[in-house]
């Protein structure tokens, strides 16, 4: 099942639009504030963010920057904030859309779902970037139109470089995301199965980026 984070500072709003989601078969987590927002993220993967702007302390801009120095993930501003400027603020922080309070139900989870759609390459279950394909229902992999036969951890990889890609990836933040936080191993088992992902993928494999000193980065080319 795809998952959202909802991050909204009321309870009610929180509630309401969680069993409406759910009822409709989108998972949902909830986070009271800016602060948590940012601590189940570096724990969880979401396939879209719903991210109320006006709250204490971090606020919705805050938080939208911070996800952005390492996830494309689609964020979805909920505000009550309906004027021009802080519409284009939101967008130039890396926001995909808006939603004005008080909103509709139905075309809150409309426009969630077409930000994952898009998110996702246009169809539901498919994470695609640049010649490599992942169909994430059936678990296959297609580099440049060719089926590519992955061992379960370098299926794990690749769909982590997928989901965020373009953006660089520590190799600790591979083995929290990949391997568990419980691993006891060094960061040493990432670079092996990197290698192991480019030969699997052939010319493909020259997507994965080495980012010196820093880890890994998925790119179109």
């Amino acid at each position: 099942m795809e998952k959202v984070l909802l991050v909204e500072d009321e309870k009610r709003i929180r509630d309401i639009v969680r069993d409406y989601f759910t009822a409709h078969g989108l998972g949902c987590d909830l986070a009271r504030d800016g602060a948590e927002a940012l601590d189940l993220l570096r724990d969880h993967d979401y396939d879209a963010i719903l991210l109320d702007v006006l709250m204490p302390e971090l606020d919705g801009f805050q938080v939208c920057a911070a996800v952005r120095q390492n996830s494309p993930v689609p964020i979805l501003f909920l505000t009550a904030l309906g004027g021009e400027e802080d519409m284009l603020r939101g967008y130039a922080l890396g926001g995909d859309d808006y939603v004005t309070k008080p909103f509709s139900l139905a075309v809150l989870l409309a426009k969630t779902q077409a930000l994952i759609r898009r998110s996702h390459g246009g169809q539901a279950g498919v994470l695609t970037c640049g010649a490599i394909t992942l169909d994430t229902v059936g678990r296959t992999c297609t580099a440049a139109g060719q089926r590519v036969k992955l061992t379960p951890r370098d299926y794990e990889l690749l769909e982590c470089l997928l989901r965020h890609r373009g953006c660089t990836l520590t190799r600790a933040q591979l083995l929290d995301k990949v391997w568990g936080i419980d691993f006891e191993g060094d960061d040493r088992a990432v670079d092996v199965r990197i290698r192991s992902l480019r030969t699997a993928l052939g010319p493909a494999g020259g997507q994965i980026k080495t980012v010196f000193k820093a880890g890994y980065r998925l790119e179109e080319v």
